[in-house]
């Protein structure tokens, strides 16, 4: 489902090595209306807007990266554990995300 115009966009900031990291699996985001190519656009100085769509998409995506045995083949180092920091945050975003849509009913 393609986000609308009305959807609640929420705000996170992806910049330096998170930023560097998540760029190396936009080829995976094809499907997702634009998200490949925003991301490849944006230059991590102001906070980019994303649906729940998006967030949906992206836990998805980061799940995969990190379980990728040729890119991360030890579950160390920096490229690892900034990617590892913006799954979680992405996640924890993503929970926001749900909680207020049920509370609005």
């Amino acid at each position: 489902m393609k986000p609308g115009s009305r959807d609640e966009q929420y705000k996170i900031l992806i910049a330096g090595r998170e930023l560097e990291e998540l760029r190396k699996f936009t080829w995976s985001m094809a499907d997702a209306f634009g998200l490949d190519r925003r991301i490849e656009k944006y230059r991590g100085v102001r906070p980019l807007g994303l649906s729940r769509w998006d967030l949906d998409c992206l836990e998805s995506i980061l799940d995969l990266a990190l379980d990728d045995e040729k890119e991360y083949p030890e579950k160390s180092g920096p490229g690892y554990e900034a990617l590892k920091q913006l799954a979680d945050r992405i996640k924890r975003l993503r929970e926001e995300a749900y909680a207020e849509m049920e509370r609005q009913g």
